[in-house]
């Protein structure tokens, strides 16, 4: 019983004691992080609408919301 306690120890810090795995699981996650970035400022940026035509006066029976500055 004690063999096969020792041999459940060895495998567990065989993992322990190989930093390339963290590293590179780190190096995945961080890449991953800046690629999301580059995506959403890409999409950001890219995707400017247009002049939206809009409502100037608020219309009180629907209270539908207008914009607040138009931007034509």
């Amino acid at each position: 019983m004690s063999e096969m306690a020792t041999n459940v120890g060895k495998s567990k810090s065989r993992l322990a004691t190989k930093p390339v795995v963290w590293i590179s699981l780190a190096a995945v996650l961080v890449a991953g992080l800046i690629v999301a970035n580059i995506h959403l400022v890409f999409v950001a940026v890219s995707s400017q609408p247009g002049c939206v035509p809009h409502d100037k006066i608020a219309d009180k029976a629907t209270a539908q919301l207008r914009a607040a500055k138009s931007g034509c």
